[in-house]
């Protein structure tokens, strides 16, 4: 017995092991310590955590057939689906979202609880003022890009600039920025509800009233302009057999009672209103139908016509997948839309849970998202009125877009647009760049630690290969002819803004 037990003590003493660190790459942007068990370490330190290697996705895969994404859903899938169903994770954000799981985490942002929360400080002029949405020019964009960046209701300021470009209302024509910010508001309220309710909305919505000439439509004197983009724009499309020119007159006479009273002290429309006796009681025949239709039969028989579900799929498909979809995709959304009664939520979750959305190529940010996500990644908020004129050149100042088309997502990275996106990034970076003449930076700082450290700026965005080795050469080649003792630091400060400015305006940056 006595020999039995020394002889388990002995095993027990060979098959000891020790706790030692480390470096693990994830493959996703990020190296984390890791404790492993194994034979006893040496005295030797952990060292210097190396740098995350470059991103390596799969080729694009063409168009899937319908069904849920079934692959890993880490840190980089949840950083893609924040970027379209968002505007870009904040640090953290995207390892908090993937460890939800894929159903969970596109719920948690279909499904927000109650009104929305802003945190951080209240937007400021350059001069540190409160802005004045209503009244400054400019100021109504300030305010909708401080909800973007500060918002913990992502996909709803989303879902309104969705909305904001398919119902597109431009102050050009309503001059009133209080009413356009109003149906912003509208579109917030119903961007998860039926869509036939929303249509309803925004026809009688004041801000499209006026836009659209709904106040100049009355019995006898029609008014094609809403009625036309309704159907054209709105709801059926164009060049589809949904609808011929008799169906837009009709629609017209239907659409007619709205009105509005121009007061000259307050230099604008007021008192939109419906007044019964501006409206065609006369019989009209929409799509084959023929009855005293109203405003609201006329939203109705858009809503219910044969080709608006397949409309809907295709329109809102396009604003977070940038390939069409497959055959069996498209009739799946299309039967999910009819049969939840024309409700937007089912399918905006069902393409967002699509594996098209993460196995399909990346999708080009609009101006504004990028100029979003740039503020949330680096911790920025709203305390400079110059994202008002950088927005302008770039391509999307809210509120303002150029035609009742919305805005064309094929010309964002124009040349004449890619000037103002470096802007963007440089104002953003206002803060967070180094001072290479006033401050102190490390005067030994090699290539690497400089590269982690602008990458850590961004939140360890993952970067494909050909963008991470130019930086990373960058990095290593920027200092060649820099050798007096003065120049040091200096030198390594300009090196460490350069990569701040070249990650803010990447590829991986301007992509989704």
């Amino acid at each position: 017995m006595a020999v039995a037990e020394a002889a388990n003590k002995k095993k027990r003493k060979k098959s000891k092991r020790y706790k030692h660190a480390v470096w693990v790459d994830r493959g996703d942007g990020i190296v984390t310590k890791k404790f492993k068990l194994g034979k006893k370490p040496d005295k030797t330190s952990l060292g210097p955590r190396p740098l995350p290697g470059p991103y390596k996705p799969p080729a694009p895969k063409p168009a899937q057939p319908m069904g849920v994404y079934g692959g890993t859903f880490g840190r980089v899938q949840a950083m893609r689906l924040l970027n379209r169903a968002g505007f870009g994770p904040r640090p953290g954000d995207a390892e908090k979202l993937a460890a939800l799981g894929l159903r969970e985490a596109v719920r948690s942002l279909t499904r927000p609880s109650g009104a929305a929360t802003l945190s951080g400080p209240a937007p400021t002029d350059s001069d540190g003022e409160p802005i004045a949405p209503s009244d400054a020019y400019g100021h109504d964009h300030l305010w909708w890009l401080d909800r973007m960046v500060r918002s913990n209701q992502q996909l709803v300021e989303r879902m309104a600039l969705v909305f904001h470009d398919w119902f597109a209302t431009s102050n050009d024509s309503v001059d009133h920025q209080q009413r356009l910010i109003d149906q912003s508001d509208l579109f917030r309220a119903g961007c998860f509800g039926s869509f036939r309710t929303l249509l309803e909305n925004v026809t009688k919505d004041p801000a499209m009233l006026q836009w659209l000439n709904g106040i100049e439509n009355r019995k006898g004197r029609p008014n094609e302009n809403y009625g036309r983009e309704m159907l054209e724009l709105f709801t059926l499309g164009a060049d589809r057999g949904a609808y011929t020119e008799q169906d837009v007159r009709e629609a017209a006479r239907s659409l007619t009672g709205w009105r509005a009273d121009y007061d000259d002290d307050a230099g604008g429309y007021v008192d939109f209103r419906y007044d019964a006796n501006r409206h065609d009681n006369g019989s009209k025949s929409v799509f084959g139908h023929t009855g005293n239709w109203g405003w609201q039969d006329i939203c109705r028989l858009a809503v219910e016509h044969p080709l608006h579900a397949s409309f809907f799929v295709d329109k809102l498909w396009s604003y977070f997948v940038p390939q069409a979809p497959s055959t069996s995709t498209r009739n799946s959304l299309i039967a999910t839309y009819r049969s939840n009664d024309f409700a937007i939520r089912p399918v905006l979750e069902a393409i967002l849970m699509h594996p098209d959305l993460y196995l399909g190529p990346p999708i080009v940010k609009p101006p504004v998202v990028h100029n979003a996500g740039l503020l949330r990644a680096l911790g920025r908020h709203i305390d400079d009125d110059s994202w008002i004129w950088l927005s302008e050149q770039a391509g999307q100042l809210l509120f303002w877009p150029p035609n009742v088309s919305g805005w064309d997502d094929t010309r964002w990275l124009d040349t004449s647009r890619m000037r103002a996106r470096w802007l963007v990034t440089t104002y953003a970076l206002e803060g967070r760049a180094f001072d290479a003449w006033e401050g102190e930076y490390e005067e030994t700082e090699e290539p690497e630690p400089a590269m982690d450290l602008a990458l850590s700026a961004y939140g360890y965005p993952p970067l494909r290969s050909e963008q991470y080795n130019e930086l990373l050469r960058l990095a290593r080649t920027a200092l060649d002819g820099s050798s007096a003792d003065w120049q040091q630091g200096p030198y390594r400060a300009l090196r460490q803004n350069a990569l701040l400015q070249l990650l803010g305006v990447s590829p991986d940056l301007m992509l989704a």
